[in-house]
């Protein structure tokens, strides 16, 4: 078979991956043939001598003049192939194998460097996102005032709290919704205080409003002793509120 030279464009249109270094060369026919046959090449019994390195638009005639091994133990190889006009290029043998087909270009290929061979793929295991920890804001610190001031609440809860000194339950009553009433009001939320005498004589019931003067100090509500579930505050009470007077339900 005529073998027809390339026209010139189509040379110049060819990108070239030249070997980087000193490749193997077949010894002779029986070595040449062996490559090719591990190669996938040619099944024939007489190996064929020339292949099509084919690109986008344009096909050329290459002969395979050697081969560059890598791996380990050079178990992969890479095809150094000549053109017509004795240029060289490196490319897989998979590769090469695939430009021999009619269909070559007509469809998508596979996309085979001249260098690393096929590697197979792992199943990605799923990676573990670590979630953000969410900034929580510290609570804005009350200044309390030191002195008696006017304050509004309401009645949340009465409640049992344990008195260290005499070991014992105490009668309290938790208070919510407490603002403290002066130049800037200023709001603290929950607050406690002893169910005195003087309380007492209002008759309070949970759900009243109520005003009354008092001095507020930071102090939690020490949790009752072995009480029923209706005395047992179920949330934090960080201030007390000492010597309530002149108190008024509204």
């Amino acid at each position: 078979m005529a073998i027809t030279l390339p026209h010139i464009e189509d040379a110049n249109r060819t990108t070239y991956l030249p070997p980087q270094r000193e490749f193997e060369r077949f010894t002779d026919e029986a070595h040449y043939a062996e490559k090719v046959r591990e190669w996938g090449l040619s099944a024939a019994k007489d190996v064929k001598k020339e292949f099509w390195y084919k690109d986008k638009d344009h096909q050329r005639l290459v002969t395979i003049i050697g081969y560059e091994e890598y791996g380990p133990t050079g178990e992969f190889n890479t095809i150094v192939v000549e053109f017509l006009d004795g240029h060289l290029t490196c490319i897989h043998p998979a590769y090469l194998k695939e430009m021999q087909a009619a269909s070559f270009g007509k469809a998508p290929i596979t996309n085979v460097e001249a260098s690393p061979p096929p590697v197979k793929k792992v199943a990605a295991q799923p990676v573990a996102v670590k979630k953000e920890t969410p900034i929580k804001e510290k609570p804005t610190k009350i200044v309390l005032p030191e002195e008696k001031v006017h304050f509004t609440a309401t009645v949340k809860q009465f409640a049992l709290s344990w008195n260290h000194f005499n070991e014992e339950n105490d009668e309290v009553v938790v208070l919510e919704n407490v603002m403290i009433h002066e130049e800037n009001s200023l709001e603290v939320g929950l607050a406690w205080c002893a169910h005195s005498k003087t309380l007492k004589k209002f008759e309070l019931q949970p759900g009243e409003k109520l005003e009354f003067d008092g001095k507020i100090v930071k102090k939690k509500l020490p949790s009752g002793k072995e009480i029923e579930e209706e005395f047992i505050v179920a949330v934090p009470v960080s201030y007390k509120i000492n010597n309530p007077s002149k108190i008024k339900k509204s």
